[in-house]
């Protein structure tokens, strides 16, 4: 999984990002976006999330280490649930607007 979606994308699930992701590799849980260990690591996604929620497996923030095998484990139960990667682009979640102001961007 070379990329992981941190906890920058709770209460957001913005998904700019979907949208130039080459191998349809992200999966939404109810509050967030998860990238699968199906990411070729093209990198497109980073620059499309406007709360710098996708970092490289391996320049993942200190503080979000756990989002590593989050998005690992979440990502594969709901493949495993039968759960299709998401490709559309959707609205964001109402407290988006407002969590990406309290993350100061």
């Amino acid at each position: 999984m070379p990329y992981v979606v941190i906890d920058n994308c709770q209460a957001c699930k913005y998904t700019d990002c979907v949208m130039v992701c080459p191998v349809d590799c992200f999966y939404e849980l109810e509050d967030q976006l998860v990238i699968s260990d199906e990411c070729i690591d093209c990198g497109a996604c980073v620059p499309e999330c406007p709360v710098e929620a996708i970092y490289a497996e391996d320049e993942v923030p200190e503080a979000h280490l756990h989002a590593i095998q989050f998005n690992l484990d979440k990502a594969e139960e709901l493949m495993n649930a039968g759960a299709e990667p998401i490709v559309d682009q959707k609205d964001p979640l109402p407290t988006a607007a407002a969590k990406k102001e309290a993350l100061g961007f």
